[in-house]
């Protein structure tokens, strides 16, 4: 049971959602690819693709797992390879709308859950050593995933919505600066859990709130400078996230290696009121009291 209740969305909703709120609170949208940004003294210079550069105080990070910028600003954790790959789809077909399923495999595991629509949302994540062994991801799911059965029964039971999985490598937990050459890094480009934690939105739109209260109170008055905003956010995101994002990587290590994920599981079954305080360590409190 989850106490607070839920709802699924896909990221094509609620991004569309976000893109129109912006719209009628006076936020000016372009479509362009940011490929150089600059900071020079107080403001930055953004240039993009389209070749227009635009000037601005303050420059916000919130391009998702990696990007260009992340390549370009030689960020530590892009230096390095990452084990994992990830696979999603939507499907239609008979799954339960009040549930959420987390079922593991060799070598990674796959959530399962509806969104809008009626839509099956169903996204795995596996170590690429696993993966490279088969030729691709049809096979790969026959001869890894289907091994157990509940997912087996899921896939055969579903139709694909999606020409082609949406496919991702090279995804990274490793840790992330919040404030990487003064741009103030929100979201997963500032720090990304594992999914199985089912806490990455939660954590992204929460860290999005962090850094606008201080922006806000920067250009209140209240924080006197840059160097004040980005000790104070870098603290609060620290402070907010940094216990779960570790709780968040011994769960995932856990999970990926059956020797130690079966006896656990069994341990859970026996025990079942210890599995609450494990889910807590990656989840915070309430933002907002409830009334």
């Amino acid at each position: 049971p989850l106490p607070l209740g839920g709802f699924g969305i896909s990221r094509y909703t609620l991004d569309h959602i976000l893109y129109k709120k912006a719209i009628t609170v006076g936020a000016t949208i372009i479509e362009d690819l940011a490929e150089v940004i600059r900071f020079s003294g107080k403001s930055f210079e953004v240039s993009t693709r389209s070749g227009t550069i635009y000037q601005s105080t303050f420059v916000i990070g919130a391009f998702g797992k990696r990007s260009n910028i992340d390549v370009k600003l030689k960020r530590s954790f892009i230096q390095k390879r990452a084990p994992f790959l990830g696979v999603k789809g939507h499907y239609s077909g008979d799954f339960p709308d009040d549930l959420v399923a987390l079922h593991n495999f060799r070598g990674g595991y796959c959530g399962v859950s509806k969104v809008e629509e009626g839509k099956i949302n169903i996204c795995y994540l596996t170590d690429f050593q696993t993966f490279k062994k088969y030729k691709n991801i049809e096979i790969f799911q026959q001869e890894v995933l289907f091994k157990n059965p509940h997912l087996k029964n899921i896939f055969e039971q579903s139709k694909p919505l999606f020409t082609q999985p949406l496919t991702i490598s090279q995804v990274s937990f490793l840790p992330k600066k919040s404030v990487e050459n003064h741009i103030l890094m929100s979201g997963d480009a500032a720090g990304m859990i594992h999914p199985l934690c089912g806490n990455g939105m939660g954590m992204a739109i929460h860290s999005a709130l962090l850094l606008s209260q201080s922006l806000i109170r920067f250009f209140q008055g209240s924080i006197p400078n840059r160097e004040a905003l980005e000790l104070e956010y870098t603290q609060h995101w620290h402070q907010t996230f940094k216990k779960r994002l570790g709780a968040g990587r011994l769960f995932n290590a856990v999970f990926r290696y059956d020797r130690l994920f079966e006896p656990i599981l069994k341990g859970l079954t026996l025990f079942p009121t210890t599995l609450p305080f494990f889910i807590k360590q990656t989840h915070g409190k309430l933002i907002i009291p409830e009334e």
